[in-house]
């Protein structure tokens, strides 16, 4: 990986995105999402990850995050590492998933062209890191963040969505996650 895609000042607000091999539509059974929130807990709790903002798509999740004790990049690795497995697990035993063998087929697919897997492969690769090292960048990364179900057609408004830090931002109420706003 190329050092111009790390983490630069772990301090800073760094906009990060995950994406599901294929853009695949993982994301719009509930059960899946909240292992990704409940993983961002933890991560939150256990780990000196302050989430500043926050969203899951039907097939890729936007965070912006920064740290004072880790790395980001092991956050990341760590994250996806645990999510990938946990939602297999879930989709596996979920009866009432009727996508299972198309979406575990796609990613066995996507593992056997990755060196680095075993099984499966549910994210890609590689993730691009922004530092949002200006006011501006982190007021557009952050419009951008919380439209993005309102482009999707999925909410009429940002704070609507409940996988969202909208609510968080935009109202007096409280989200799904902990935050450090900024």
């Amino acid at each position: 990986m190329s050092s111009k895609y790390k983490p630069r000042n772990q301090e800073n607000p760094h906009f990060i995105t995950f994406t599901i091999v294929g853009w695949i539509d993982v994301f719009t059974r509930d059960i899946y999402k909240d292992i990704f929130v409940n993983s961002l807990k933890f991560c939150i709790e256990n780990k000196g990850i302050e989430l500043h903002a926050w969203v899951i798509m039907t097939n890729h999740v936007h965070l912006i995050v920064s740290t004072k004790k880790n790395n980001i990049s092991d956050f990341v690795r760590d994250i996806k590492k645990y999510t990938c497995r946990k939602i297999i697990e879930a989709m596996l035993n979920n009866k009432r998933e009727s996508r299972k063998e198309w979406i575990v087929n796609m990613l066995e697919f996507a593992g056997k062209t990755n060196k680095d897997n075993i099984n499966f492969q549910f994210w890609k690769k590689y993730f691009h890191p922004i530092e949002l090292n200006t006011p501006r960048r982190l007021e557009i990364v952050m419009a951008y963040l919380h439209n993005n179900p309102v482009k999707a057609g999925l909410v009429w408004e940002p704070w609507h969505y409940k996988y969202s830090s909208g609510i968080d931002y935009y109202t007096k109420e409280k989200g799904l996650l902990d935050l450090v706003l900024i």
